[in-house]
């Protein structure tokens, strides 16, 4: 039998943990923040890359979507890397190669080279996302990780928010230097991602025992609760076929990951063609378009950090799942049916509120349910399906602003593609019913670890 979790040790995991949100949090979320900055600001310069090289809707729609799908292609094998070498070297590898990337953007010439630097921007960064992912599982609680995952996903939240000025902004030094605005806009946003990624081989402990910050016993103490720091689960280790179909062909990992991939869809293309919807409405200088776009950045922040609150209080996270995903159907409904620019904007930050806010939630449930090479594999086949929905997601939209000539028609994409995400949901509970039940019957045959209780599903 196991023994108990004493109170003294509840204490020192919650002061180790406390430590560690304050010192990990900010750099994973700095990181990522670049990343989706690097990844969208190409939204804002969509009607100037029109008049400059010539892209069309589609063209355009095609090439912001096409960096997922080399993502995707490339996002198991990168987070298999990451497990391999440990996620700290390949998190500081990602960073410099997709920033020199995309400050290499600028040199774009027209279509071809377009999807030629988006592609090989997708390719640069695939496996953070995963990656980091990874690396909450081997620091925290199951208990707390929808904090944590709530709080890395402030990151592209507050790109959003801050980033459409930023760029408009940028893209108003159009004619300085003999280059265009959107050449300024992506030197001046890759560089840093350059910067802060030889910052992270210095500040970014890989596991609680290489941070120095931390005692021996408060490192024992959140290896112990994170599930899946098994001691002998470390970096090296053949990985083999049979492992490999293990850990990807569960009907949990399979079923989230065709939710969350519906999910890109509509939210995604929502992201790279917000600028193009505000400017409909008659918004005319490039900093106004951006400011007003960043009401999806604000909807983005208050979801990411409300929905796991919410969570943690109804702990019934399929329900919960279901009307998130039904509120992103009702708010892309009224945005069509409501002309007010004011009211149109709000819904902006409704419908991210929904489409970002229900993120945490994939992860959150997933996680509980992984561990080690499950976990860097299984959240990488989550992330490449959800790729695949954001490769989608913008060349969608841009078909159908190319067919309509109104960059709101792709609100019809967000529906569809919301109500065949809904209509997975209630499989979802059985397939985790499923994976707990097969756990404990893992659990029953292991030799329990002395000082640990088993709270928490592995498999």
């Amino acid at each position: 039998m196991s023994t108990p979790i004493t109170a003294p040790a509840d204490a020192l995991h919650r002061a180790a943990t406390r430590k560690a949100m304050l010192r990990l949090i900010p750099l994973m979320c700095l990181i990522y923040l670049l990343s989706y900055l690097d990844r969208t600001n190409v939204s804002i310069a969509k009607s100037q890359l029109a008049i400059d090289l010539g892209l069309s809707a589609a063209a355009y729609g095609f090439g912001a979507g096409i960096f997922f799908l080399s993502y995707a292609l490339l996002e198991v094998p990168s987070n298999l890397a990451a497990h391999r070498f440990g996620p700290r070297r390949w998190i500081v590898r990602i960073a410099i190669t997709w920033g020199a990337l995309s400050a290499a953007m600028m040199f774009v010439q027209g279509e071809s080279s377009f999807y030629v630097m988006r592609m090989l921007l997708g390719a640069a960064e695939a496996g953070l996302f995963p990656a980091l992912m990874y690396m909450v599982t081997l620091w925290f609680a199951q208990e707390d990780r929808s904090i944590a995952v709530g709080w890395v996903y402030t990151a592209p939240a507050m790109a959003l928010l801050i980033g459409n000025p930023v760029g408009g902004a940028l893209m108003q030094l159009d004619g300085n230097l003999g280059l265009h605005g959107w050449q300024w806009m992506f030197l001046a946003e890759g560089v840093p991602s350059i910067l802060v990624g030889v910052l992270l081989w210095f500040k970014l402990p890989e596991r609680p025992h290489d941070a120095r910050w931390l005692s021996k016993q408060e490192a024992d103490a959140l290896t112990a609760r994170a599930v899946g720091s098994n001691g002998g689960d470390a970096h090296a280790g053949k990985i083999t076929l049979a492992m490999l179909k293990q850990a990807l062909l569960k009907p949990f990992v399979t079923l989230i990951g065709l939710i969350y991939f519906f999910n890109q869809i509509a939210f995604i293309g929502l992201i790279f063609f917000t600028p193009a919807i505000v400017q409909q409405m008659h918004v005319k200088t490039p900093f106004l378009v951006g400011a007003l776009s960043s009401a999806i950045g604000v909807g983005s922040v208050i979801g990411v950090l409300g929905v796991p609150r919410i969570q943690r209080r109804l702990q019934r996270d399929c329900l919960l799942l279901g009307l998130l995903t039904f509120g992103l159907i009702a708010g892309s409904v009224l945005f069509l049916l409501v002309p007010t620019l004011l009211v149109r904007i709000a819904l902006l930050a409704i419908l991210a509120f929904f489409g970002k806010g229900v993120l945490t939630l994939y992860w959150t449930i997933a996680m509980g349910r992984m561990h080690g090479f499950g976990a860097a594999a299984g959240l990488a086949f989550i992330n490449m399906l959800g790729l695949i929905g954001a490769f989608v997601g913008p060349y969608a939209y841009g078909l159908a602003e190319s067919a309509t000539g109104n960059a709101s028609s792709g609100f019809f994409v967000a529906i569809l593609a919301s109500l065949l995400g809904l209509a997975l949901v209630p499989l979802l509970p059985a397939a985790l019913r499923r994976a707990d039940a097969e756990a404990k019957a893992l659990q029953s045959q292991a030799t329990p670890v002395r000082g640990m209780t088993a709270d928490s599903p592995l498999v």
